[in-house]
């Protein structure tokens, strides 16, 4: 797997098809090709080069230790983009990728042509704060929990049951989510659990906004 040298990391990355460049940024802990499940191919068809990559902290990127900052994830992102010529490139981010995503869009917006954000936020709450600070203690008192579980947990938390009844779509979710990683990455949590309100910042500019219905 090749590197790229950003802000002092090296970054793991992989490059398919040609055409204009997206670069698609995983969520927290999770590695770069869970991507490659659906969505590469689906873009590599449509005729864009797809650019996948490991965020600190997820192997066989580097993983300083200590806590990260969303700052760090920004910086790396914008370093790669940079040392692999690809800017302005498409962004598509998922959670925590879309947080990176849309903080490199206003710190760097040269470097970006579009950003596809899902399953994003601009500030945090109360239960997400209480559950930050739940999944700390765990990592604190030295609990990891298997992947296999978490994915259970995931499914749980986040599919409607219009798809928890649709044994096929669970076990494609369940898939998914355990290839994600299961909190491999200690240092990352901490660039979402300081988030702050980001909402102003954010208005103003051009954005298409689409809601479905959540299954």
């Amino acid at each position: 797997m090749p590197f790229v040298e950003s802000n002092g990391m090296r970054i793991s990355y992989q490059r398919r098809g040609r055409g204009e460049p997206v670069l698609l940024i995983m969520g927290s802990s999770a590695a770069g090709h869970v991507w490659t499940m659906h969505q590469t191919p689906a873009l590599n068809r449509a005729g864009f080069e797809t650019v996948t990559f490991d965020n600190r902290g997820v192997p066989p990127s580097d993983a300083p230790a200590g806590d990260y900052a969303l700052a760090d994830l920004v910086a790396d992102t914008a370093g790669l983009i940079e040392g692999l010529g690809l800017g302005p490139c498409h962004l598509v981010g998922a959670s925590m990728g879309a947080m990176i995503a849309q903080e490199l869009a206003l710190a760097r917006p040269g470097l970006v042509r579009s950003a596809v954000l899902l399953a994003t936020r601009a500030r945090s709450d109360a239960l997400r704060r209480a559950q930050s600070a739940a999944d700390r203690e765990l990592r604190d008192a030295g609990v990891r929990l298997p992947p296999e579980y978490l994915a259970t947990r995931t499914v749980m938390e986040m599919l409607s049951p219009v798809t928890l009844n649709d044994d096929a779509a669970v076990a494609t979710w369940l898939e998914v989510f355990a290839l994600s990683g299961g909190g491999t990455a200690p240092g990352q949590p901490a660039a979402v659990e300081a988030l702050a309100d980001r909402r102003a910042a954010l208005r103003g500019g051009p954005s298409i906004i689409h809601i479905g219905r959540y299954r």
